[in-house]
């Protein structure tokens, strides 16, 4: 074989591998956007059940044609309710998608109450109380209360009042009771449902695991 054949080749491999590189990429980039995506914890908000710097597999079509329930850990964008007055930027949601940027608009909270309910703290004996109905809420940071926060809710369409498992330190929707749309999380901005805890290995489990009190 003559050493321009041997380029030739050389060169052809080479852009096999590059075209399927970029084709893998693109394959990734569109399945992360409409199927399946990762996100990282990076706060102690959702402890003891997500814990910091573990990876999360998000199942973004877990709600396509079915509603969320309550006791659902969902992850979602927390522009127009935890950050009220910031904007979407087209660019800004492209370099998010791209993951060029951090996801510092981007939540992770468990579901407590759905459209048309009302959610109360606390009853008599201190529990969250869901259309009167006290929460076995086993999923809680030791030694922490339901709510320090005494507070009644009556959740609109669409919308989803959310908390985090470690109530002391979690700023949730408790916290925005004040603000414009009153920490109520609109249905549309769910990014998805947490399926699996991936990272690290020796943290796997699914999400049934991680959220058995549902």
């Amino acid at each position: 074989m003559s050493a321009s054949t041997k380029r030739r080749t050389r060169s052809r491999a080479w852009r096999f591998v590059v075209g399927a590189l970029v084709a893998a990429a693109v394959i990734t980039l569109i399945l992360r956007a409409t199927v399946i995506d990762l996100f990282y914890i990076g706060s102690s908000s959702m402890e003891p059940t997500l814990n910091p710097g573990e990876g999360l597999l998000v199942n973004r079509l877990a709600y396509k044609g079915t509603e969320i329930q309550r006791g659902d850990i969902v992850v979602f964008d927390g522009r127009g309710s935890f950050l009220p007055y910031q904007r979407a930027n087209p660019l800004d949601s492209m370099a998010r998608a791209l993951r060029l940027s951090g996801n510092d608009s981007t939540y992770v909270k468990r579901v407590i109450g759905v459209g048309g309910d009302s959610v109360t703290c606390c009853g008599p004996e201190g529990q969250l109380k869901v259309n009167g109905i006290p929460l076995e809420e086993d999923y809680v940071f030791a030694g922490d209360k339901p709510s320090d926060l005494e507070f009644t809710v009556e959740v609109p369409a669409d919308r989803l009042w959310v908390m985090g498992d470690h109530r002391s330190i979690s700023e949730d929707s408790r916290s925005l009771l004040g603000a414009p749309g009153g920490g109520m999380i609109a249905r549309d901005r769910v990014i998805g449902e947490v399926a699996d805890v991936i990272w690290p290995l020796e943290s796997r489990r699914s999400a049934t695991d991680a959220s058995d009190a549902k």
